[in-house]
C-alpha cells in the first residue's frame, strides 16, 4: 500500500507539474504572471489532495470536507486539462510545429476542457439512470420466474456524496419494487464514521428477499470491519467469501473484493468456497463481486449471473480507455456460457463529483427461468 501511495503521489505530482507549466504559457499569463506565483499555486493545489485525509485523520472533519471538495473537483479538472494539453503537444510537437500558433492552441485547449469539465459536474451530480435487463438464470425454478433484483454498487458514501443523495437513491430504488437489493461494493468511500449516521437512510432500503452485499477496496480502506458492521446495522446480509438461500431455488454469493485480494495471492479459492455448494443443490445463482475478476472461474463453478462494479465505466472520459487496459470487460453485459456478466457503471462517483458520457446507474434485473 505504502508503494502504491507513493506511486500515486508521484503520478500526481506529475500531472500538476504539466498542467502549471503548460498554463504559465498561455497567451495573457506568460510574462505577466511571476513563475513563482504560478509553482505556488501548483504546489498548493498538488498537497490540497494528502491535506484534506490529513485535516480528517486529525479530527478536523469540517475544514477536511471543504479541502476534499476543491481537491477532488481539482482532480478531473487537472485530468481534462492534461488530455487537452496533450493533444495539442501531439499535434504540434510540443511546440517544434506551428510555433505561433501553438501558444493559442493551448489557450483553445483550456476552454475546451473547461466546457467538459462543466458537463462532467452536471452528469455527476444528476441521479442514477435506471437501466433494465432480463436474464435467463441457469437453475432458477419456474416458480420463481419473473423475479426482480436491483444491483446498485458504488455509492461511495462519505464526505462527498452524503444523507441527501442516498434518501434520493433510496426512493429511485423503492419505485422499482424490487423482489431483492444486492449491493455491489465500495459502500464507504475512505471513511466508516462519516457513514454511519447515514444508517438510517440505508434502513429504508428494503426488498422481500433482502439486502445482500460484499465489500469493495474502498470499504476495505475504511475499515473492512466497521463498514461489515454498518451494514448489518442497516439490515443488509453481508457474504465474506459464502452463500445464502434468498428463496427455495435461488442462491446469493459474494465475496470480499477479489481485486484486494489478488493482490496478495490468488482469487480462485475464494470463489470456490463461496459458490462451491451451488452444483449439489441443483439452484440459481447470483455471484457478487466489486471486482470483475476470476470470471472463468465464477462461470466453473456454477453461478448463472455475476454483477460487479469497480471501474465507473472510466467515470471521466476518456479515463476509460486507461481503464480497459486493467479490465477489457469494462462495463455493460457479456456472455460467459453459461454464466452471464453485468458490470455496472455504479451509482455514485470516486473522488470528484463528475462524470463524463459514463451516468451513474441503478440496474434493475427481470430473472427468467430456463
Amino acid at each position: 500500500m505504502s508503494l502504491f501511495i507513493l506511486i500515486a503521489l508521484s503520478i500526481w505530482s506529475c500531472l500538476n507539474g504539466y498542467v502549471f507549466w503548460r498554463l504559465g504559457g498561455l497567451p495573457g499569463i506568460a510574462g505577466r504572471v511571476p513563475g513563482w506565483l504560478i509553482w505556488c499555486a501548483a504546489i498548493v493545489c498538488c498537497v490540497s489532495l494528502p491535506a484534506s485525509r490529513w485535516l480528517l485523520k486529525s479530527g478536523l472533519t469540517s475544514a477536511s470536507s471543504v479541502l476534499e471538495n476543491f481537491s477532488m473537483t481539482w482532480v478531473g479538472v487537472v485530468f481534462l486539462l492534461f488530455v487537452c494539453f496533450l493533444v495539442v503537444d501531439c499535434v504540434t510537437l510540443g511546440g517544434l510545429l506551428l510555433t505561433a500558433h501553438a501558444p493559442f492552441l493551448r489557450a483553445g485547449s483550456v476552454v475546451v476542457a473547461m466546457v467538459l469539465t462543466v458537463a462532467a459536474l452536471v452528469q455527476g451530480n444528476r441521479a442514477p439512470v435506471i437501466h433494465e435487463q432480463v436474464v435467463v438464470l441457469p437453475g432458477l425454478p419456474r416458480e420463481r420466474d419473473g423475479l426482480r433484483v436491483v444491483f446498485v454498487s458504488d455509492l461511495h458514501l462519505g464526505s462527498q456524496i452524503g444523507r441527501t443523495w442516498l434518501k434520493k437513491l433510496v426512493g429511485q430504488i423503492a419505485v422499482l419494487k424490487p423482489d431483492l437489493i444486492a449491493i455491489g461494493g465500495d459502500l464507504v468511500d475512505h471513511d466508516a464514521d462519516l457513514v454511519r449516521p447515514m444508517v438510517p437512510e440505508l434502513r429504508a432500503l428494503h426488498a422481500p428477499l433482502g439486502v445482500w452485499s460484499v465489500l469493495g477496496n474502498h470499504d476495505s480502506y475504511g475499515g473492512a470491519d466497521d463498514v461489515a458492521r454498518l451494514m448489518r446495522d442497516a439490515g443488509f446480509h453481508v457474504l465474506h467469501d459464502e452463500s445464502g438461500i434468498a428463496v427455495p431455488g435461488l442462491r446469493i454469493a459474494g465475496v470480499d473484493d477479489l481485486g484486494v485480494r489478488g493482490r496478495t495471492g490468488p482469487v480462485e479459492a475464494a470463489i470456490h468456497e463461496a459458490i462451491g455448494p451451488v452444483k449439489k443443490a441443483q439452484e440459481g445463482c447470483i455471484f457478487l463481486s466489486h471486482t470483475p475478476v476470476g470470471i472463468s472461474e465464477a462461470a466453473q463453478d456454477g453461478a448463472g449471473l455475476m454483477l460487479c462494479g469497480h471501474t465507473h465505466g472510466g467515470q471521466i472520459w476518456p479515463f476509460n480507455y486507461l481503464v480497459a487496459l486493467r479490465y477489457p470487460e469494462l462495463v455493460g453485459r457479456f456472455n460467459h456460457d453459461p454464466m452471464t456478466l453485468i458490470i455496472s457503471r455504479g451509482a455514485g462517483t470516486w473522488g470528484p463529483r463528475m462524470r463524463l458520457w459514463q451516468p451513474g446507474e441503478i440496474l434493475l434485473i427481470t430473472l427468467r427461468a430456463p
